[in-house]
């Protein structure tokens, strides 16, 4: 007895068919059940009588697709996966093997392909968490969203870098990228900065409680309870100057957007760098620019409002993305910053500055400016170009430091003075016996 597989609309097909040959329905009635022609069911009426039910199940069974890609494309393509292209997602491979080898292949293919081999996903899929969505800014220019990830960028290869990033949340676009140690003033001063020159001043920037941008201490000045409010940070004192408002997420969700982009990137530009050899963070850097090109015609989408509502920079913007000090003129007319000293030149009718308190701006090249009622009184060039922006002290806390680790280092003393006497072994005691 042959035993053969059937569907279920064979088995449909088969039962109507017999019907029909014992003549309980008509040719018909028949055709008109199975969506033929009564040619086509007068056919398959043919077929029954000659070779039994098998006869009725489709003739490409068992056979090889037509569409099948070639033994050796296969081989190819599971070869690349596992060398030249290993650790890419299913995506971004088949971009590869259409843009660089020419193999015009869908995700689905790449996708089987990588099951036939037996390579799990790059990441596998989560089960989804019921979330609010925010629905996007409307217009370029109303929002940017900005974050870090610090991860393995150059893998083996290199260091451990922080990636610093800017993106437009009405449109997805990258604004800029730039490597650092660590998320620090001067990497998202640089980054701002190169924003505010390419595309021009936000409405807003929306990103996490960093204390490069918001003040997590609970520490009043007493400058500050008398003013009712606290200073805000450097980079919160520079977006305040420019009208740009700050928005602080409470959660890595609130901003998801440039959350999964961190996913994103640390999947595709993790893998181009390692695909271009890239072993430093200079060639790192140098390698954003030309990625971002790439990126944004793929992931970017139009703003559901136009126009864009960005904003012309001032054109002193590189003296409002600075540090501001204010500091006291020596009685030699200079002025302390740190281990930098500024000498003031002297007024018309040679009178001096002494003891006049003075704005210092510490811009993000390096350089010094003092200001006075908003006129500048001296410049110092940048000490060079390894310069880093980090906040400085005041002169007050830096005495104030200077005599709490003075009191330290007597207490310490004190102790080691104390625990040495009671260290030193008892000498020999001399009775001392009066005379008579």
């Amino acid at each position: 007895m042959e035993t053969f597989t059937m569907s279920r609309k064979e088995l449909l097909r088969a039962g109507l068919v017999k019907a029909a040959l014992a003549g309980r329905i008509t040719n018909r009635q028949g055709a008109t059940s199975l969506r033929l022609s009564v040619r086509q069911f007068q056919r398959l009426k043919r077929r029954l009588e000659t070779g039994g039910a098998a006869a009725l199940r489709h003739q490409s069974r068992g056979q090889p697709s037509a569409h099948r890609l070639p033994a050796a494309l296969c081989t190819k393509v599971t070869n690349l996966m596992t060398t030249v292209y290993a650790g890419f997602n299913d995506v971004h491979l088949a971009e590869k093997l259409r843009e660089v080898e020419h193999l015009p292949l869908s995700r689905e293919s790449v996708r089987r392909l990588r099951l036939a081999a037996g390579r799990p996903a790059q990441r596998p899929r989560r089960a989804p968490r019921y979330r609010r969505r925010r629905t996007p800014a409307a217009a370029a220019g109303a929002l940017v969203q900005t974050d870090g990830s610090p991860f393995a960028w150059l893998e083996d290869r290199g260091p451990r870098l922080t990636l610093l990033g800017a993106i437009e949340d009405a449109t997805g676009q990258i604004l800029a990228l730039t490597f650092r140690e660590a998320e620090d003033l001067h990497g998202y001063t640089a980054l701002f900065s190169e924003v505010f020159t390419t595309h021009g001043l936000p409405l807003a920037v929306y990103g996490d409680r960093l204390n490069v941008f918001v003040r997590n201490d609970r520490h009043w000045t007493l400058e500050e309870q008398l003013a009712g409010e606290r200073h805000p940070t450097h980079l919160g004192r520079m977006f305040q100057a420019l009208g740009i408002s700050y928005i602080s997420a409470h959660s890595p969700q609130a901003k998801g957007r440039i959350e999964r982009l961190w996913a994103t990137l640390q999947d595709r530009l993790a893998s181009e760098l390692r695909l271009r050899g890239i072993k430093t963070p200079a060639g790192a850097e140098a390698y954003l620019p030309e990625f971002i090109a790439d990126f944004n015609p793929r992931f970017a989408h139009p703003p559901a409002m136009t126009p864009a509502v960005w904003r012309r920079p001032p054109r002193d913007l590189a003296l409002v993305l600075s540090c501001r000090y204010t500091r006291a003129v020596a009685r030699d007319h200079t002025i302390r910053l740190g281990e930098r000293r500024v000498q003031l030149p002297s007024r018309a009718h040679g009178r001096g500055y002494a003891g006049l308190r003075v704005e210092v701006r510490e811009l993000l090249d390096g350089r010094l400016v003092v200001l006075h009622d908003g006129r500048v009184l001296a410049t110092q060039p940048s000490p060079g170009p390894d310069f880093v922006l980090t906040p400085r002290r005041s002169p007050s806390s830096e005495r104030q430091g200077h005599r709490q680790r003075q009191a330290t280092a007597m207490r310490e003393a004190l102790t080691d003075l104390a625990r040495a006497e009671k260290k030193r072994p008892a000498g020999p005691t001399t009775d001392v016996t009066p005379a008579e």
